[in-house]
């Protein structure tokens, strides 16, 4: 995808990937080299792309998906390209795009098949629409009953091809390049998956179905420009924002689920600590004193009453650059940190 859009001569992309480059890796993207060994992914894909053409601007980040990124960063991007490997990430991706307006182009491959298709906001199918219970039931299995992650229930390694990457991720630039050129009524994969068999080199186009009521489907509508900064602002300046602007009962509402404290019962001990709640895994939670598990207190809103509101927004885990929501009722309204945008964004400003 990054050395299509080089050659293509994009003009800002903005790259994202937790990992780091392994031995395995180099055989499936032209970008990597034995000297990059160790270093994150992101970081060499983006220095590749400039020796393909110094043209492009690119910003890149070692970062989780699910964790690290505002939303703002969605709220900024013209299209959004998928190469991940978890169903979760595809998720948050999903609803992101959704949410925000954003069109995006998801590819996945295993061994020599593949498939590329592309989802397009508010219109016909979109990626949760597509899953299946087998797939809500394998998501859950990295899940334990307190809802944190199993560190023994880990994705397989799927092996893959170079070729079979060539040729999904040709396909997914290739509706990007469609799909910037709309305004020509070139035909899309709307909805659709181009599913491609290496073995016989067949290939053929499929229709999602959308499904009513899907709750991806939530679009959040205006999002209103802030001074605020998630490293500076804190949770009891966004309250007095919403309160001022809703109502004097407002509530401050976050699309993320974050753990305040660890509490175990056994040792009747309470520990804060305050991160979202994917990024604790069961043995996180294990207790130090008596090795019990311990349960998680969990939170997505402000209320007022709460004893941290002298927490900054980033000491809480929200990410710098996201959108946060005031509510009152059905009364919503979305505030963008924007004071972040810089740091955000970096070079793609």
């Amino acid at each position: 995808i990054c050395k299509n859009l080089a050659l293509l001569g994009v003009g800002k992309v903005f790259v994202l990937d937790l990992d780091t480059i392994e031995d395995t890796n180099l055989t499936r993207s032209v970008l990597f080299t034995h000297q990059d060994t160790g270093r994150p992914k992101a970081v060499v894909a983006a220095e590749a792309m400039r020796r393909l053409n110094p043209d492009v601007r690119v910003e890149a980040r070692q970062a989780n998906i699910l964790h690290d990124v505002g939303a703002g960063v969605f709220l900024e991007i013209d299209i959004v390209f998928g190469g991940l490997d978890n169903r979760e990430a595809r998720l948050f991706v999903n609803q992101m795009c959704w949410k925000l307006g954003k069109p995006w182009v998801d590819g996945a491959i295993e061994v020599v098949h593949g498939i590329a298709r592309a989802f397009i906001p508010p219109d016909g199918a979109c990626y949760e629409c597509t899953m299946t219970a087998q797939d809500y039931k394998l998501m859950n299995m990295r899940r334990s009953c307190a809802l944190l992650t199993r560190e023994d229930v880990m994705q397989g390694k799927v092996p893959t091809t170079p070729t079979t990457a060539s040729v999904i991720a040709g396909v997914q630039v290739q509706e990007a390049v469609k799909w910037l050129h709309r305004d020509r009524d070139l035909p899309l994969l709307a909805g659709k998956g181009f599913v491609f068999n290496g073995l016989t080199h067949d290939s053929y186009v499929v229709q999602y179905q959308r499904k009513e009521g899907c709750p991806a489907h939530e679009e959040l509508g205006p999002v209103i420009p802030t001074p605020f900064s998630a490293e500076s602002t804190t949770l009891g300046e966004v309250l007095e924002l919403v309160r001022e602007r809703i109502s004097p009962e407002a509530i401050v509402e976050f699309d993320r689920e974050l753990c305040t404290a660890l509490h175990c019962a056994e040792c009747d001990r309470r520990q804060e600590v305050f991160a979202p709640l994917g990024k604790l895994t069961a043995a996180d939670a294990v207790c130090p004193q008596c090795r019990q598990p311990r349960s998680p207190e969990l939170t997505h809103a402000i209320r007022g009453e709460e004893g941290f509101l002298d927490r900054t927004l980033s000491q809480i885990g929200i990410p710098a650059y996201d959108i946060i929501r005031g509510r009152k009722g059905m009364n919503a309204e979305h505030y963008l940190l924007a004071a972040d945008r810089e740091k955000a964004l970096g070079a793609v400003v």
